[in-house]
């Protein structure tokens, strides 16, 4: 695990990398955000991957991996809010691998509003459909998602329905999918990003 950032900001950023990744790849792209009101604490993934097989295998390939990384995101929430630090301060963001992790969490594992959701090329795991949230559950939570159309790992598809799942449960979806074919995170994405965590600290919306 690895932190930085004011350790007195109104928020704090729960970061999951991608596969093959590091706590170091997010702190690199943080430093993208420019100037914002968090602190950030990136998980370490064991071996660098949070399950084995591509996301979109069926479910039993990764199963047993991917609920060992759901509740390392729950361990960690917990030790913030033993902290002081409830989900109302939470952000979480991901990354590839990690971005699919923070959805499925939100998603299946403890559908519950937290600060904002930031998902930079993911979405739920799985081939398969996963049911709705419960109506409400997710609000108020503003989400950020972004992508690239013909990305070589994630399809569209699954981010758009990801954020369909999203708006179902409540949150308040910021999605902007741009053209291109490379696994990258955008200028714009990271501004986006950016104006969320400004937005949610001062209490204001996306």
């Amino acid at each position: 695990m690895t932190t930085w950032g004011d350790p007195d900001a109104p928020l704090v950023v729960l970061a999951l990398h991608g596969r093959g990744r590091d706590p170091d790849d997010m702190r690199a792209t943080a430093a993208r955000f420019g100037d914002v009101p968090a602190r950030f604490v990136a998980l370490a993934a064991p071996g660098g991957s949070w399950y084995p097989k591509p996301f979109l295998e069926p479910f039993d390939e990764n199963r047993d991996a991917l609920l060992r990384a759901l509740d390392v995101v729950d361990d960690r929430l917990a030790r913030l809010a033993d902290d002081g630090v409830g989900r109302d301060r939470v952000v979480l963001w991901g990354f590839s691998q990690g971005a699919c992790l923070a959805a499925h969490h939100l998603l299946v594992r403890d559908p519950r509003p937290c600060a904002g959701l930031v998902l930079f090329t993911g979405g739920f795991v799985g081939p398969d459909p996963v049911p709705a949230p419960p109506g409400g559950s997710l609000a108020p939570t503003p989400a950020v998602l972004r992508s690239i159309s013909h990305d070589p790992w994630v399809p569209a598809h699954r981010v758009e329905e990801t954020a369909s799942l999203l708006v179902a449960g409540g949150a308040r979806v910021d999605l902007r999918i741009d053209d291109g074919d490379e696994h990258v995170i955008t200028d714009e994405a990271c501004a986006a990003a950016a104006g969320l965590l400004h937005a949610v600290a001062v209490g204001g919306r996306l």
